[in-house]
């Protein structure tokens, strides 16, 4: 069993590269920025993080972060990689934050810092559960052995009354659509309280299930105050409800950890918020290991962003989210990733071909809501337009066998 952490940085600092890298190995373990009287090489040798590896790297042109020190004209840009001490922390994901994000990002001697990368040793797996449910688990309960999973948001966002939602989440289950999820901006508002949003969402569905057989998964947002959480979840089990979403940032990751040790349905973990971690090349924590501490945290399902986005991010970097979700994590954790942020059904086949995978949740709001022969039909559009696409089927050969997917291509366009 491995004894240390493995992090990866990409860091840019006008002073030599490797006294960047000893300062972030030292400000985040045993060391300090002058040798103190009981730092023993005895207690180094134990406690010590170790730099194990400098690849330098082309400048990124950017302008360095805000008190940075030394002369612009010296910067160098480097990958880091440093190990440290699981004596150091144990296998505590808060403390383990602690350590390899810290206090870094506000050293003087670095003018861009991003944890990239991270290698745990299998005492986290030991310790924390990881998702309960996943990909397979989530198939399951939502009635889709196979082929992607097709979802949607309640739109409008807010405003909605009982029941304008029982109706719309009724069109949406008749329609044959596999998820439903509130919006991270419907929590528990005086308007649509969370107990009478479940009452009434539920109640809908059911009804839905008795003329179809077959009721829809839906996505209570739960999030809250973290002693909240247990009754918030138990509420939806109660009730019959299937899935339970938290915004992954806001509760924290101790927060999903504390409800994955408690729940009984699946956990839809929105990252909202998470651009304020990352948007930034030169500041900030990547994907990369955000997700990975989010899975062993316990979240079945993970939002990655979508190609073609109305966000930042370019489809690469999507992929490469996707890519990291899938990929293999300790103890097999398998967390579902689902894509979001303007998906219309123009954009299945370059879906499909990039990721070369149906193991995706495809939520699309505006591009299901926003059809102009309503909701439904854009159920449909979607459903078909990924139909094709994993049947290699041209998008236009089956749209002009499908009004309604005629109709969304017509309407919200197709990738050029």
């Amino acid at each position: 069993m491995s004894d240390h952490v493995t992090a990866v940085y990409e860091l840019e600092s006008a002073v030599p590269l490797e006294r960047a890298a000893e300062v972030i190995a030292g400000e985040q373990s045993c060391g300090t920025f002058v040798r103190v009287a009981r730092e023993s090489d005895e207690l180094r040798a134990r406690h010590a993080a170790h730099v194990v590896k400098i690849e330098e790297l082309p400048l990124s042109g950017r302008p360095p972060l805000p008190g940075m020190v030394g002369d612009p004209n010296q910067l160098r840009r480097g990958r880091v990689t440093i190990e440290f001490p699981l004596a150091n922390f144990g296998p505590s994901i808060p403390n383990l934050l602690a350590a390899v994000a810290g206090n870094l990002f506000e050293l003087r001697e670095v003018g861009a810092l991003r944890l990239v990368d991270l290698e745990l040793p299998s005492a986290f797996a030991d310790r924390y559960p990881g998702p309960r449910f996943g990909i397979d688990g989530t198939r399951s309960l939502m009635d889709r052995p196979d082929g992607p999973m097709i979802g949607t948001i309640v739109k409008p966002s807010i405003g909605l009354t009982g029941d304008q939602l029982a109706q719309l989440v009724t069109e949406l289950g008749d329609a044959g659509i596999d998820f439903i999820k509130d919006d991270e901006l419907q929590g528990n508002p005086p308007g649509l309280p969370l107990l009478e949003r479940i009452r009434v969402v539920t109640d809908a569905l059911k009804k839905v299930a008795d003329r179809n057989g077959r009721m829809p998964m839906y996505a209570f947002n739960i999030t809250d105050d973290i002693d909240r959480l247990e009754p918030n979840h138990d509420a939806v089990l109660a009730a019959g409800g299937t899935c339970v979403m938290v915004c992954v940032n806001m509760v924290g990751l101790a927060g999903l950890e504390y409800l994955s040790r408690r729940t009984q349905l699946p956990i839809h973990g929105h990252r909202a918020m998470y651009g304020a971690y990352a948007r930034s090349p030169q500041l900030g924590i990547d994907y990369t290991p955000w997700q990975q501490l989010a899975r062993l945290s316990g979240a079945d399902h993970l939002h990655t962003n979508g190609f073609a986005n109305k966000f930042y991010e370019t489809d690469d970097e999507v992929l490469a989210s996707v890519s990291a979700v899938r990929a293999p994590l300790l103890g097999g954790y398998e967390t579902l990733p689902v894509l979001s942020s303007a998906q219309t059904p123009g954009l299945a086949h370059l879906t499909y071909e990039r990721t070369q995978t149906t193991d995706l949740l495809v939520l699309s709001g505006g591009g299901i809501h926003g059809h102009p022969q309503g909701s439904a039909a854009g159920v449909l559009a979607m459903r078909e337009a990924w139909d094709a696409a994993t049947s290699g089927e041209p998008l236009d050969e089956r749209a002009a066998k499908v009004p309604a997917l005629a109709a969304a291509l017509d309407t919200f366009g197709r990738p050029t």
